[in-house]
């Protein structure tokens, strides 16, 4: 057999690999998401947990390639962690794309809803061919499929009190690093909690949310507080009354 009859030999092989590996062979080879083009706008336009829109508003292009290649996505091919990662990014890149729909002229997000309430009802992101709101993406599948609270530190309401916005994708290699970290991160930012005495004073999205908290919201804390914050929270747990802060709705830009 001559060099030309062992390439093909090979090329065959593989061919044939594939052919009868069939559907879950091609699945799992298309089952990654691509999402340089949005981790590249976050690395240039997100800093400390406040959005460059006006940087990204130059770049939209790109935002709205990467829109269409989330569209393209079979979420359901995905394995756990990786759908975990697509449905945070989704819900935070077309977020992204709400804002600049209008901006430069709107201060808050809750400017786009009706009557004030916010947008988040609206069909507004397309998936798998279909539209679908924010809402359906965090209410309907983020928090009943994965019940993991973190949750709720990784997507990004475009407002100052949400927790910020990470300037990198959600990937699913390190997602629980990824979501250990943004969680961690809000609970000790002084930004994000105030205590006076025996009153805790927090987000009101553990108000809002308070379920998913298994309606603990003293001992989240105690899981995820270090320093001064923790052994503070500690010392006087059994006297501690946990309220809730005002939320400022204006746009986290810069």
């Amino acid at each position: 057999m001559n060099i030309s009859q062992k390439i093909f030999t090979a090329f065959l092989i593989v061919f044939l690999v594939a052919i009868i590996g069939g559907p879950q062979s091609i699945a799992a080879a298309e089952a990654g998401v691509d999402n340089r083009l949005y981790g590249e706008l976050l690395k240039k336009y997100v800093s400390k947990g406040k959005v460059d829109y006006a940087g990204i508003k130059k770049e939209e292009a790109e935002l709205n390639q990467y829109l269409k290649i989330l569209e393209k996505v079979d979420p359901d091919s995905l394995a756990r962690n990786e759908q975990f990662a697509f449905y945070i990014n989704a819900y935070n890149a077309w977020t992204i794309k709400l804002i600049l729909t209008k901006y430069p002229e709107i201060k808050s997000i809750r400017e786009l809803g009706f009557l004030n309430s916010g947008p988040w009802k609206k069909k507004l992101v397309r998936l798998r061919g279909g539209m679908v709101s924010l809402d359906h993406i965090e209410h309907d599948i983020l928090r009943p499929r994965f019940k993991d609270p973190r949750v709720h530190f990784a997507i990004n309401c475009s407002a100052k009190s949400c927790p910020p916005l990470r300037p990198e994708p959600y990937r699913a290699d390190i997602l629980d690093q990824q979501l250990e970290d943004s969680t961690r991160s809000f609970i000790n930012n002084p930004a994000s909690y105030r205590l006076e005495g025996r009153d805790l004073y927090v987000s009101r999205i553990f108000k809002w949310f308070s379920e998913d908290f298994n309606e603990d919201i003293l001992g989240f804390f105690l899981d995820y507080a270090t320093g001064a914050l923790k052994q503070k929270l500690e010392t006087n747990r059994k006297k501690i009354d946990v309220k809730y802060l005002e939320y400022d709705w204006s746009l986290n830009g810069k």
